[in-house]
């Protein structure tokens, strides 16, 4: 068995500074969310969403990351749920990443849209049947009468396109978050830690280190 508190001193000797890390950070994010993959932490793509609605009222939520590259960080959802309520009404939005056995975690800010339909087709079609169908059943955010009403719906839509294609629901698909600024915090003895953070200026990102 994998000794995680000697992975997690291993991975926190190496420091952040300022001065030696990756001029974008996509690069360091790359590395760290291989690094917490390798250390077998549950689920490292799961992060916290924070969006608000148009008068700034927040909300916070768990998600689990589908992808990213250089636009971005990709997520999928209900289009009709209360997150995408609030994205419609403002598109700024955060998310933070916690890996807290190796005592990291990132933060991003950033806008929000809507990704492609045929992007959002394709993964779509890498589901399970199972969550595809549960795609169709569930009206996301809305009251239902009971747990039955949902397991009633989602047998209805097995019913229904059982030995068929099932389809990608207009309702549904999924968003890129286009960061403007990205901080990694990497946990350090005596509270000291390490934050870097990346924002954007212009097309460039300007790196800083922040007090913890």
């Amino acid at each position: 068995m994998m000794n995680i508190f000697e992975l997690r001193e291993e991975i926190a000797a190496e420091k952040l500074d300022e001065k030696s890390v990756p001029d974008n950070y996509l690069s360091l994010f790359t590395k760290w969310y291989k690094q917490a993959a390798e250390a077998k932490i549950y689920e490292p793509g799961a992060f916290a969403l924070a969006t608000a609605d148009k008068i700034g009222n927040p909300s916070c939520r768990m998600l689990l990351l589908k992808g990213f590259d250089k636009r971005g960080f990709i997520f999928f959802t209900n289009y009709d749920g209360r997150k995408a309520t609030h994205l419609a009404e403002n598109n700024h939005a955060a998310m933070v990443f916690y890996w807290g056995e190796i005592e990291r975690q990132v933060r991003i800010e950033g806008i929000v849209e809507k990704i492609s339909a045929e992007e959002s087709d394709s993964y779509f079609e890498t589901r399970p049947v199972g969550s595809r169908l549960g795609a169709w059943a569930s009206p996301q955010s809305q009251p239902i009468n009971s747990r039955e009403w949902l397991e009633k719906a989602h047998n209805d839509f097995f019913e229904k396109f059982n030995n068929k294609a099932i389809p990608r629901p207009e309702n549904w698909g999924g968003y890129l978050l286009s960061p403007t600024l990205v901080e990694f915090w990497q946990g350090r003895p005596n509270r000291l830690h390490d934050r870097i953070q990346y924002s954007l200026d212009g097309l460039d990102w300007k790196i800083r280190r922040l007090a913890p």
